[in-house]
């Protein structure tokens, strides 16, 4: 009879390589706390992404913008205190890195140190290209974004897809290049065409990461609170929801609250 394993093996930026290279697919969630990120653990997951999604998701912002290096710090803190088994990615918030490589390296040093995280992620190509190379000269991982780049939201004024046309599908490419040529060891490639991604992948020798980049790149990821169902609002083409938590926990809650108003909780046996 099989045992389960105690310990199971750690996914580290090299086990994602080793995936590329054998052509298995890696699955990515976001988590911002420690009773998520214990269950998504739990079940597998190769790669969690305390992502600034936090900012609309947890803190009710419009945008990821607002989110702050120090909550970022105290999210990613609470997950890596839950996993086991998974490689843990932070996004480097707005503002903390698009300066200059001085304040890039301190932000990422910050995250390494105080909250216990494995790597970090960094949206953007060229223009940050030195500040990445600095950062993983300094030994800290580092993931790209590439496509729909949520901190720019204001440049672009929308949520599209990007790199339609043909002349920014090609600076796009030569951005991931440039990517991996700095040193990352994977890119998130968001909201961009399918074919477009599936070269991509397929001309970068580390592995890619889509959301709604069609089914090629070399992996998936969902918000989680998004795939789970817990955000009813929030419907884009990409997104397959797997429960409809939503509805679920407010029926278990108006249960709750017709019980405690009728008297029916707490029952004798519930009671000491």
């Amino acid at each position: 009879m099989s045992v389960a394993k105690k310990n199971p093996r750690k996914v580290t930026t090299h086990t994602l390589q080793e995936m590329k290279m054998r052509k298995e697919k890696i699955a990515m969630l976001t988590a911002y706390d420690f009773s998520f990120a214990g269950i998504i653990d739990s079940a597998s997951i190769d790669v969690i992404l305390v992502g600034d999604s936090a900012s609309n998701v947890i803190h009710g912002h419009e945008t990821t913008l607002p989110i702050t290096l120090n909550q970022m710090i105290d999210h990613a803190s609470a997950v890596v205190r839950a996993v086991k088994r998974c490689l843990v990615v932070v996004d480097l918030p707005f503002g903390y890195y698009q300066g200059d490589g001085k304040t890039a390296l301190k932000s990422a040093i910050r995250i390494m140190k105080e909250s216990g995280g494995h790597a970090i992620k960094m949206e953007g190509g060229r223009f940050i290209v030195d500040y990445i190379a600095r950062i993983v000269n300094a030994g800290i991982p580092v993931m790209g974004h590439l496509g729909l780049t949520p901190q720019s939201i204001y440049k672009f004024g929308t949520y599209s897809v990007r790199a339609q046309e043909e002349a920014e599908a090609e600076i796009l490419i030569q951005d991931a290049l440039s990517l991996e040529k700095a040193g990352c060891f994977a890119i998130v490639l968001e909201k961009i065409p399918a074919e477009l991604a599936e070269r991509v992948s397929k001309e970068l020798h580390i592995p890619t990461i889509g959301i709604g980049a069609g089914p090629d790149c070399d992996g998936q990821v969902l918000v989680t609170h998004d795939m789970l169902g817990i955000n009813k609002e929030f419907s884009p083409r990409f997104l397959r929801r797997y429960a409809s938590l939503h509805d679920i926990m407010t029926e278990a809650i108006e249960n709750y609250i017709k019980d405690v108003k009728s008297g029916n909780f707490p029952s004798t046996e519930e009671s000491y």
